[in-house]
């Protein structure tokens, strides 16, 4: 339980009423656990949808649940996203494009790419059909911070400071697998083969982006890392849509 409680600390800003002892080590093993605190965050997704369902119109209701992931994840990976963006624009060396991702601040590319991203998931969501929203909605927070995992575990490191780099030189082979058997198991309950085929997509999506990535920087950021996450949540919902809609499953 303690590394779940390192992960959520890490990945959520959701207050814990103790304290949770974690070293340098602790950071890389708890990625096993990313999963888990995916499937926490489609959770409370999934209670907020109870809750606003019979008040509020199904576009409004959809809307608020973006929020509320974007605002209790602090926008972590939104800012990765945005980061990514710039540091495409930019359009230089490596050592340009890092030093883009590393600033501050969010040029117009990147908020072109805030935008998009989140309209590309509030649209897919909305288009997923009610009788398959709670599995929607448990399952592609779960399948991202997956890809969170599959990112770093074998990864080279970009740059050797900040917070991604700690997880990247701590994850290791067992922290993939037992995130991997986590993610399929939990996958196939909600939603049998279409959950299976579903994260294959991801997973193909983030080994294409991670080789990407080591060729373009010569490894992999915690900006990378929070912008794959991003872009996985929107393939996964526009895998499931597609499958819900025309497959034959």
């Amino acid at each position: 339980m303690r590394l779940y409680f390192i992960a959520l600390q890490f990945l959520t800003i959701i207050p814990l009423p103790f304290a949770v002892r974690c070293d340098e080590r602790d950071l890389g093993r708890s990625m096993a656990l990313f999963p888990l605190v995916g499937l926490s965050l489609g959770f409370l997704l999934v209670g907020v949808n109870y809750l606003l369902t019979p008040w509020l119109p199904r576009q409004l209701v959809d809307l608020l649940l973006i929020v509320v992931l974007s605002v209790v994840t602090g926008a972590l990976h939104l800012d990765g996203l945005a980061d990514v963006c710039d540091g495409l624009a930019a359009r230089g060396s490596r050592e340009r494009f890092l030093a883009v991702m590393k600033d501050s601040r969010t040029g117009a590319v990147g908020v072109v790419g805030l935008v998009l991203g989140l309209m590309l998931k509030y649209q897919a969501l909305l288009s997923i059909p009610v009788e398959y929203k709670r599995e929607a909605l448990l399952f592609f927070p779960m399948v991202a911070r997956f890809s969170q995992v599959q990112l770093a575990v074998g990864a080279k490191r970009a740059r050797l400071e900040g917070l991604g780099s700690l997880f990247i030189g701590g994850a290791g082979l067992w922290q993939f697998v037992g995130a991997e058997m986590i993610t399929l198991a939990v996958a196939w309950l909600l939603l049998g083969a279409k959950g299976i085929v579903a994260c294959v997509v991801a997973y193909l999506l983030s080994w294409w982006l991670k080789a990407w990535f080591h060729r373009r920087l010569g490894g992999i950021t915690g900006d990378v890392i929070g912008c794959v996450s991003e872009l996985n949540e929107i393939v996964c919902l526009l895998a499931l849509l597609v499958l819900f809609l025309g497959g034959n499953l």
